[in-house]
């Protein structure tokens, strides 16, 4: 899938994409990638920030969801809270990111994830994030 078939899942608009490809997906896990562009908004010193990491995993989410509610309105979504984020190594301007969650719970408008991002065989970021649903559709 390319980013335009991404685009139809996630509520986000360029220039804020953070995903390109949704690679798979089921109700437990998700992957996808995304090819770092060095003018992307969390690109600093030729490296993806936090923020641009943490991003890419709550549009990882989004993507599952969009997927798995396919001809329904992309519902928006919010990170409600991150616990045990941890930065390994900040990827590059023109890295390839292979994120994946992994759904460990999900209630009502909660979901609960464990996240891993890597760049080719390394390592570079890991967290639990709890996305929470809103009533709110993107157009």
């Amino acid at each position: 899938m390319s980013i335009n078939t991404v685009l139809k899942y996630i509520p986000q608009r360029p220039p804020f994409v953070m995903v390109d490809t949704l690679i798979f997906c089921n109700n437990e896990q998700t992957q996808t990638e995304f090819f770092i562009k060095k003018d992307s908004l969390f690109v600093e010193n030729k490296k993806l920030t936090e923020t641009g990491i943490l991003e890419n995993i709550a549009q990882t989410c989004a993507a599952r969801l969009g997927y798995l509610s396919e001809n329904q309105p992309v519902k928006i979504g919010m990170i409600g809270s991150v616990d045990n984020f941890e930065i390994y190594a900040l990827p590059c301007a023109n890295e390839k990111l292979s994120t994946t969650i992994t759904v460990t719970a999900e209630v009502l408008n909660v979901v609960v994830l464990s996240a891993s991002v890597m760049s080719d065989d390394k390592l570079l970021a890991t967290c639990n994030m709890k996305v929470v649903l809103t009533d709110i559709v993107s157009e």
